[in-house]
């Protein structure tokens, strides 16, 4: 759930936990849409808060497209940072359903 419409679902999710969760470490996340890897609204992308939770695998669907941030890429920011990524292009429509007005 998210505090504010700002918010992203990954943001979210790790807002729940404390920063210092054991779990944290062999922890998934899972996200339709890649990971945001820059963002105007917040001082830290949502790649950057899964990086710092120590979090070690990311699932996710789809990558973003330069309709949000114009050559940003959340997987290689991920992948850069230790972070294992692993795309289920099997998903892409379903997860892109709900945003093609902005596609």
């Amino acid at each position: 759930m998210r505090a504010t419409p700002h918010d992203h679902t990954e943001e979210g999710a790790l807002a729940k936990l404390p920063a210092d969760d054991d779990r944290l470490a062999a922890a998934t996340i899972y996200s339709s849409l890649e990971p945001c890897a820059e963002r105007a609204s917040r001082p830290r992308p949502c790649a950057q808060l899964i990086q710092d939770a120590g979090l070690r695998r990311v699932v996710t669907a789809w990558s973003e497209p330069d309709t949000f941030v114009a050559g940003a890429d959340g997987t290689k920011t991920l992948e850069d940072g230790g972070v294992k990524v692993v795309e289920l292009p099997e998903y892409v429509n379903a997860a892109q359903a709900p945003n093609r007005h902005l596609l």
